[in-house]
């Protein structure tokens, strides 16, 4: 397998490298900024457990059961309009706080994989150190640093697929010489032995 070189598209780091006018990093500030204020760890720790109890066998048996009570309790309020708002209301709700919940566990998670990612980057020698904290820039930036590496994979697959073809072609050209006991002529077991 061929290893391709390390040739990155030029970043600079700007305004919006991930870097805090004093040089810490947001990202680190944010992942311990529930720290020093109790509500917010309150709240980290109610929407953890409830984005974990939503995605469990159980909270889906739940569900059902409440839908299958409302239903079974349709003929009872004779399909009324209270009925059928007890359900309408209730599911609005939940679907409300469940948007804030899972919103905070998704940034949780979100700045959790890109300090590993950051980490990952900076320990190697050979990685483009200015694309830590790279999610921080703006969506034209983004845009034209995928485009940068996009022609890079492009040369690489380009002069990859001449290697691949001139390497054929060897094996084919060696492959048609006649045999004159060179490196590839076995002569183990052969007929002058």
């Amino acid at each position: 397998m061929k290893q391709i070189s390390r040739e990155s598209p030029a970043v600079s780091p700007g305004p919006s490298d991930g870097s805090g006018s004093d040089g810490h990093d947001r990202r680190h500030e944010r992942a311990h900024a529930g720290r020093s204020r109790p509500l917010s760890r309150l709240f980290d720790r109610l929407a953890s457990a409830a984005t974990r109890w939503a995605g469990t066998p159980m909270a889906f048996c739940a569900a059902v059961f409440v839908i299958v009570v409302w239903l079974v309790a349709g003929p009872i309020f004779h399909y009324s309009d209270g009925w059928q708002l007890v359900v309408n209301t209730g599911t609005t709700i939940v679907t409300f706080m469940m948007v804030f919940l899972l919103q905070q566990s998704q940034n949780k998670d979100s700045v959790a994989v890109h300090l590993k990612l950051d980490e990952l980057l900076s320990s190697q020698r050979a990685a483009n150190n200015a694309l830590i904290g790279i999610e921080n820039a703006s969506e034209e930036e983004l845009q034209q640093l995928a485009a940068a590496y996009m022609a890079l994979a492009s040369k690489h697959r380009v002069q990859d697929a001449g290697d691949e073809g001139r390497a054929r072609r060897g094996a084919l050209r060696t492959s048609r010489e006649p045999d004159a006991g060179g490196p590839a002529h076995d002569d183990a077991g052969g007929a002058d032995a």
